[in-house]
């Protein structure tokens, strides 16, 4: 086993591209991280797991990982 100190991790051209698209993606979707009133990730149709903290989104629009108490302009009521 060696003494030398492991090189400090560094982003890659894929992670700075992939920021890069979900920064948009945010910023197109009015994507927050706080609710809007009662609206939250957890308490919209398109919120998978409505029981996780964070679950996927399945909104044509969107279709990524999203917290909980997160917020979109396409939120929708889930019918009863």
């Amino acid at each position: 086993m060696s003494d030398d100190p492991l090189p400090k991790p560094q982003p890659k051209e894929i992670d700075e591209k992939l920021a890069l698209q979900l920064k948009h993606l945010a910023e197109d979707a009015t994507l927050k991280g706080q609710p809007y009133g009662e609206e939250r990730c957890d308490n919209c149709l398109f919120y998978l797991n409505p029981d996780e903290n964070i679950s996927y989104c399945w909104h044509p629009k969107l279709r990524i990982l999203v917290g909980g108490p997160w917020w979109c302009q396409w939120w929708e009521k889930v019918e009863e």
